[in-house]
């Protein structure tokens, strides 16, 4: 059980409030690299930590992240012009380019060098594995960029699903590193079969285990942690352990167990304190993950069908997620189609920001304790100037992945040598020298 302020402590991250000045210490997603993919496209608006942004696309196809409002009267940039090499605000025609530089001051006499002594807040940025990133830390203090775990090389297809939610990051990522409820919330969708590990088909992931009360291990790193949740499996019950391991990767991402085709991540980028971006990611060999059309369709995540044009879902408390009552009936355990959908209703039913204060936990939520606990020390030793957790020297080493097994009762999971999922007898990305084919400013 958590008291309010600690709950406040580990969720609120807009301004000063700790947990924004260590998520600041990492590169932050601001959003797809689809979404401004043309130069001098229409701009995109978005917005991290509380800071209100707008994102574009230069015609030689740099991209610039900026501060929405133009420094002259704080109108928004995402109506201007993107022309010529930098951004047009339409109320009196001040130009900046990706690096923040006043290009042209038309309402301004030429002569009065205003231009150079005005400097427009832009952020810097990396493209990479879909999304477009920027430093939200101190300008003068950019780390070089690392490509995540679950895009280590330009190699590896990302297939990315988005949605914008009206909740907080954290209880997100805690559903995302609960391996318990999915035995549950995700049975209709998760169905326990007679196979040797997890599989993927057209419709729906098989699992070798019907066992719904998991044990939990946990075992924590500089970067976060990883645990197991271990399960009876089906076949040779007496010798051999189900094992799902996941990892969290501080401050906001998961690497959740693969099937026998592709890998499987999330993003949970906070937006402000009440509304997060959720990245859903297949990654793997390009023959062996699925399209990003396919991969949305599958989630029940497509723009136009479950989404409106902002990435907003259309199933909502209003209309009950769209729950099928006869569906249930009949045999479907939820009624709500698309296993994050599924998610959805439960994060967003529990309020903006999850009041934990009321929780009672129990042994299958070990995973959540250690995320709370570990958080909690993180954000404070950042307050008191330290290091951010998962930086420098505590990065993520390349050897943690997550994974999932059958294995004999005598082998420690922690000990099982794994690599993440990658097409048997292709050159594996870990072998490969990087291919930082990244844009930056």
């Amino acid at each position: 059980m958590m008291t309010s302020a600690e709950n406040d402590l580990l969720c609120r991250v807009v301004g000063d409030a700790p947990m924004g000045k260590l998520m600041r210490q990492h590169w932050t997603p601001v959003c797809l690299t689809e979404e401004v993919r043309e130069p001098d496209g229409a701009p995109v608006k978005a917005r991290v930590y509380g800071e209100d942004l707008v994102v574009f696309r230069d015609s030689d196809g740099k991209v610039g992240v900026l501060d929405e409002k133009c420094p002259h009267r704080r109108v928004s940039l995402v109506y201007g012009r993107n022309e010529e090499g930098g951004l047009r605000c339409l109320y009196h025609g001040w130009k900046m380019d990706t690096s923040g530089n006043v290009l042209e001051m038309v309402s301004e006499p030429a002569s009065s060098g205003f231009a150079e002594k005005v400097k427009h807040k832009a952020y810097p940025v990396k493209e990479w594995g879909g999304f477009v990133w920027a430093w939200f830390g101190a300008a003068d203090a950019a780390p070089e960029f690392v490509p995540p775990p679950w895009a280590p090389t330009a190699d590896v297809r990302v297939s990315i699903a988005k949605v914008i939610l009206p909740c907080n990051w954290a209880q997100i990522l805690e559903g995302a590193i609960d391996s318990a409820h999915s035995s549950s919330l995700h049975s209709s969708d998760m169905v326990p079969a007679r196979v040797e590990g997890a599989k993927a088909t057209d419709h729906s992931w098989l699992r070798p285990s019907t066992d719904k009360a998991p044990r939990m291990q946990v075992q924590r790193g500089g970067y976060g942690f990883r645990y197991a949740a271990i399960r009876r499996p089906i076949k040779d019950a007496a010798t051999h352990e189900y094992i799902r391991s996941t990892v969290f990767v501080a401050p906001f991402s998961v690497l959740i167990p693969p099937n026998n085709l592709y890998n499987v991540a999330n993003v949970n980028v906070p937006l402000d304190d009440v509304h997060t971006a959720f990245y859903f990611m297949a990654w793997g060999h390009p023959s062996k993950t699925p399209e990003t059309a396919t991969w949305r369709a599958f989630l029940r995540q497509t723009v136009g069908i479950d989404l409106d044009e902002h990435y907003h879902p259309l199933r909502t408390e209003g209309n009950r997620f769209w729950q099928d009552r006869q569906a249930m009936k009949a045999g479907n355990f939820t009624g709500i189609t698309g296993f994050p959908n599924q998610d959805v209703a439960m994060w967003l039913t529990m309020g903006p920001i999850a009041d934990r204060t009321n929780d009672r936990l129990g042994a299958s939520d070990l995973a959540v304790v250690e995320f709370r606990k570990q958080m909690l020390e993180a954000v404070r030793a950042v307050d008191a100037g330290q290091p951010a957790i998962g930086t420098g020297g505590n990065a993520i080493p390349a050897s943690v992945c997550a994974y999932q097994a059958v294995i004999p009762k005598t082998v420690d999971w922690r000990a099982h040598e794994v690599r993440y999922m990658w097409l048997e007898g292709s050159e594996h990305p870990s072998e490969m020298e990087p291919s930082y084919s990244v844009e930056s400013q």
